[in-house]
């Protein structure tokens, strides 16, 4: 029972201390809320005094000026007619030209490009400095020296076109030539040919018939007769296949000249049509391209220098 008692009294003992705990605990966290609204306060009542202070020593915030604002504006509406230039040019330089000779595009190509410099600079609220000029003169010198070699380049055209025209004139002519030198020599050949074989064949019978015991007999062929026409079947043997040679040997040849000929014509006609088909491609995209890109360059660092100058 005793035992009891005491466990009783402890456990008493212990909820009266953690109820004082807790009595402590609330007070604490009073006391540090009314220490944070009093450092709050004190914090409000140092900014206002900053302030106060600031506007003593006349370090207040100022008001932008009207000058401020004007070129503030400014600078916007040339970065905005910057912009407008330059997609203006790019637009103007991916400009496909319709067909060879490009030259008849190339003057109103330059005035449109010209036209939208013009207006950026007579429209533009920035000024336009010598450094500008210099860039946009440049920039123009270098298109124009182009746009020329290209228009030289192109008064070639009609000349190479013949020039193509008259070597397949000449390549036709060349294979008719052959075609027809080719002919002849087969009849002559064939003509030749035909005159030597006869002869060989008259010979071999005549000297058959006289081999023939019953016809030496009856014609009383002598054995010099016999002799000579061996002989003469021989000669005409070897004329004959001497032509043969011959004859092929001028077909070769006619052939070989042919051919060479046909390739030296081929060779110039390949020549020819590159020349031509380089003459009627538009070469001057690339420095038409450059052009509006050194524009673009020239614009931006125009409103770089004037901005940092602001």
């Amino acid at each position: 029972m005793s035992s009891i008692k005491d466990t009783v009294d402890k456990v008493k003992k212990l909820t009266a201390e953690k109820l004082s705990l807790l009595a402590e605990i609330e007070e604490l966290k009073r006391m540090a809320n009314a220490k944070a609204d009093t450092l709050v306060n004190e914090i409000a009542t140092l900014r206002e005094e900053i302030e106060e202070i600031k506007i003593m020593m006349g370090v207040e915030k100022q008001q932008p000026s009207s000058t401020e604002i004007l070129r503030e504006n400014n600078l916007k509406s040339a970065k905005e007619l910057a912009e407008k230039t330059i997609a203006s040019a790019d637009k103007l330089v991916n400009q496909v030209f319709a067909c060879a000779p490009f030259s008849q595009y190339f003057d109103d190509w330059l005035v449109n490009l010209r036209q939208i410099v013009s207006g950026f600079e007579s429209n533009s609220p920035i000024k336009v400095d010598e450094q500008f000029v210099k860039d946009r003169s440049q920039i123009f010198l270098d298109v124009e020296g182009t746009l020329a070699q290209k228009k030289t380049e192109e008064s070639a055209i009609g000349g190479v076109a013949k020039a193509l025209a008259d070597n397949n004139h000449l390549l036709v002519e060349t294979d008719k030539e052959y075609a027809e030198k080719a002919s002849e020599l087969s009849l002559k050949r064939g003509s030749e040919v035909e005159r030597l074989t006869f002869r060989v064949h008259e010979l071999e019978r005549d000297m058959e018939s006289q081999e023939d015991s019953k016809n030496r007999m009856f014609k009383k062929r002598t054995p010099e007769k016999l002799a000579q026409t061996k002989l003469d079947l021989e000669n005409a043997k070897h004329d004959l296949e001497m032509a043969q040679q011959n004859f092929n040997a001028e077909q070769d040849k006619l052939h070989d000249h042919y051919e060479k000929k046909k390739q030296e014509i081929t060779e110039k006609l390949d020549s020819l049509r590159k020349e031509l088909s380089m003459l009627e491609t538009d070469t001057t995209i690339q420095a038409r391209q450059a052009a509006s890109k050194a524009l673009a360059n020239a614009i931006n660092d125009l409103f770089q220098r004037t901005s940092s100058t602001a």
